[in-house]
Formats: C-alpha cells, structure tokens, sequence
C-alpha cells in the first residue's frame, strides 16, 4: 500500500512512548467516543507490542498487539482518517504477528468499522456486543 508521502509507521515502545500513545487514545476513544477512562487503560498496555503512525514528525494513530494475538486500540486522529493511515498501522500489527510466529489474529471491531477490516480480509463471527458502550463484533484473520 503506498501511503502519502507525509505518513509513516514506526514500532513504538510502551515505556518510551507512553505519553504519545496515551494522547492519541484519549483524543480518539475517552473525548470523540466518550469511553470511560478507567476502560481505556489496562495491564495489557505492557506486555503487547504497540505502533505509531507519523506525519510530517507528529503522532497520528497507534494500534497494539497482544501476545496472544489480538489487535486492538486502533485509533487515528479524525482529521487524518481516509488516508492510509489506519491500514498502514493494521499492515504493520499483522506483520509483527508473523514475525512473532502467529498464524492468526483476531480483533473486537467497532461494528461502523467492519467494512474497513472486512477489505484487509478479516471474518466477523458471533453476535454484536458492547463494549463500553459501543457496538462491536469479534473478527479474525489468518496470516
């Protein structure tokens, strides 16, 4: 996928990176969708591997992959949304997936956001639920 010249994606490290992750999620889900913010944090946070998307040197969207193979906390800001940004951060989580022997991961989606995991070959199974208030359903994808 050629991105716009402006955006890139790089690995960003929990300890080091913290502040720019925890801004990017708090704009995106705690103030545009009103998740709560003690629902946004958890011990996850730690333990998964997480990637940031840049343009022009600011922070843009990040993503994260748990060790068990789910991505999650998708988030690019909305005036960047519609131009690569996100599929590029979802390439680069299903790449680090492969790279860590996975063969498969899965993903809770917001239900407005199917389509978009629907085009990067991803399966919805299950019924919808909520998660925080929000609609989702449980896809997942073969590497």
């Amino acid at each position: 996928m050629m991105l716009p010249s402006k955006i890139s994606i790089r690995p960003a490290d929990w300890q080091v990176d913290r502040a720019i992750l925890k801004a990017l999620r708090e704009e995106v889900f705690v103030r545009e969708q009103s998740v709560p913010a003690e629902m946004e944090w958890d011990e996850l946070d730690q333990q998964s591997r997480h990637v940031v998307a840049m343009a022009d040197g600011i922070p843009i969207g990040t993503g994260r992959l748990l060790p068990d193979g789910h991505i999650g906390r998708m988030a690019v800001l909305r005036k960047w949304r519609g131009q690569g940004a996100g599929s590029a951060l979802l390439m680069a989580l299903m790449d680090t997936a492969r790279r860590l022997g996975m063969s498969r991961v899965m993903l809770n989606a917001q239900v407005r956001a199917l389509p978009f995991y629907l085009r990067h070959g991803f399966q919805a199974e299950g019924e919808e639920f909520l998660d925080a208030g929000i609609a989702h359903r449980r896809m997942w994808r073969e590497l």
